[in-house]
């Protein structure tokens, strides 16, 4: 299932901490990496990343009366009292009369008359009385299913939780031994969250990209800073949709994107997109549409969660999904973009993202000239040869209609190019041969993209291409912009070079 998954059009697998074991969260990263193996969309192996998405400082409640893990359930009803516990002895006791909650100060910052809310607010409580220290007696107001370890939102009271827990500590340090790509941090209030998550990983890891997800107000908030110290950021509307009002969230969405759209940080809007596939097989219109517009938004990921995790049609979601993304981008006016992200990529945090050397500014210039010749040819496919990614981050930046197939050494870096749209990464893994010259080994490598653009139907009778590359091996050498005629099979027929 999920080497079909991966060549019907995913790219990052998501684990969520919040549930299950390591043992349990091993053996699927194990299953990913077999599929990865396994899956040859384009005729290349498709690289996948995955992502470890913690439980972060969440509330959860705890698991129904002999339920365990499973995904058995008990009616709420409406009007009725039910009894919130802090009490560890009622974890594993949950029922329609007793609610195990995880957080310990709950019952010191709720006040009588504030409500509660369960399961991304399907259900909601108000508290009519604080009986002691971890227990309180609450009206149902509104009802529903309630399955085990459902979230639970207090959008009324300040919450006092610690950025990283020490749950979350053991689950960074078994994701290193995991050899994951990145972390989807949850629940970020403030840069100082992103620097104790940084910590806990160590320079070690720092190839491992954080992905700050943002849930509530303060991280809206803050969300300025958050995104200069994030290597990409997450619009995760679920609980934002609590903690904010439901009207405000499509606002939130827009400027957020738009925020990391100008500091060319990757961004991903997740949660509910395809719901309704978790029991049906087709979506919603109004769930199609938002797919599209969060593409049209500027989005560089859309993201799948219950509709793949527990639902009865995965595999159609992933499709329908993919298909939406692919309607939509034709839909998507890039060369009038490119304009303005160049008039205005300097502005707001833009500015407060700057060059970290004369190097970069070398290869985003190279980039630029490279979408604008890609524009005006009307290129087929731009390829770039990249040693750490930063080159296609920056052309992906820019948004050419063309997709920018990337050509890498570094398997870790393919699969996190994932993250930046419009981005098809190749994993070459041929080591350099000493006995070929440099321009040799480019042209070997750019022999492979070509191909793989043969394979996606990207090509057709002299197509052109623009290739983006160094002058010497190594990072921070981009600086030549080419171009190339090839037949739609992939053939190039003016050189890259002379002999």
């Amino acid at each position: 299932t999920q080497s079909t998954g991966i060549n019907t059009g995913m790219n990052i697998a998501r684990m969520n901490f919040s549930h299950g074991s390591h043992e349990y969260h091993a053996q699927t990263m194990a299953n990913v990496r077999e599929a990865e193996k396994l899956a040859r969309p384009f005729g290349n192996k498709r690289p996948v990343a995955i992502a470890l998405d913690t439980k972060g400082p969440e509330i959860r409640t705890g698991n129904l009366k002999g339920a365990g893990e499973g995904y058995s359930e008990v009616r709420l009803e409406a009007g009725k009292l039910i009894t919130v516990s802090t009490n560890k002895a009622h974890y594993a006791e949950c029922t329609a009369e007793l609610l195990y909650v995880d957080y310990a100060n709950i019952v010191n910052v709720m006040e009588v008359g504030q409500l509660i809310f369960v399961d991304d607010g399907l259900m909601s409580l108000k508290v009519k009385e604080k009986k002691d220290g971890e227990t309180m007696v609450c009206e149902i107001m509104n009802g529903g299913a309630l399955g085990s370890h459902k979230g639970v939102n207090l959008p009324d009271s300040k919450v006092d939780l610690p950025a990283l827990s020490e749950r979350d500590i053991g689950d960074l340090k078994f994701g290193l031994t995991q050899n994951i790509e990145m972390v989807f941090a949850s629940f970020i209030r403030k840069a100082a969250d992103i620097v104790a998550i940084k910590e806990v990983l160590g320079e070690a890891a720092s190839h491992i990209k954080i992905i700050s997800k943002i849930e509530n107000k303060e991280g809206i908030v803050n969300i300025d800073e958050i995104i200069m110290i994030s290597d990409g950021i997450m619009v995760a509307r679920g609980d934002m949709g609590i903690e904010i009002p439901p009207e405000k969230v499509f606002l939130a969405q827009k400027m957020i994107i738009s925020k990391c759209n100008l500091a060319g940080k990757p961004v991903i809007c997740a949660t509910q997109m395809l719901e309704s596939m978790t029991v049906n097989p087709r979506p919603t219109r109004a769930e199609a549409s938002d797919v599209a517009n969060a593409v049209l938004d500027g989005a560089d990921c859309v993201m799948l969660s219950g509709e793949t995790a527990k639902g009865k049609y995965p595999l159609e979601a992933v499709s329908i999904m993919n298909s939406i993304c692919r309607e939509a981008e034709v839909a998507w006016f890039h060369s009038q973009y490119f304009y303005d992200i160049r008039r205005y990529g300097n502005t707001g945090l833009g500015a407060l993202n700057p060059s970290t050397g004369p190097n970069k500014l070398i290869a985003e210039s190279t980039c630029i000239a490279a979408v604008d010749a890609s524009f005006a040819m009307n290129c087929s496919c731009i390829v770039v040869l990249s040693t750490t990614g930063a080159t296609a981050a920056l052309m992906s930046r820019y948004r050419p209609l063309a997709p920018i197939i990337v050509v890498t050494r570094d398997e870790r870096v393919a699969r996190q190019l994932h993250l930046f749209r419009g981005c098809f990464p190749l994993y070459y893994p041929e080591p350099k041969n000493p006995e070929i010259s440099w321009m040799e080994d480019v042209d070997a490598r750019i022999n492979v993209a070509v191909k793989a653009a043969g394979n996606m139907g990207a090509l057709v009778k002299d197509s052109k291409i623009v290739t983006v590359t160094g002058w010497k091996t190594g990072a921070g050498s981009t600086n030549t912009v080419r171009t190339l005629t090839v037949d739609d099979k992939g053939q190039i027929i003016t050189k890259y070079y002379q002999k």
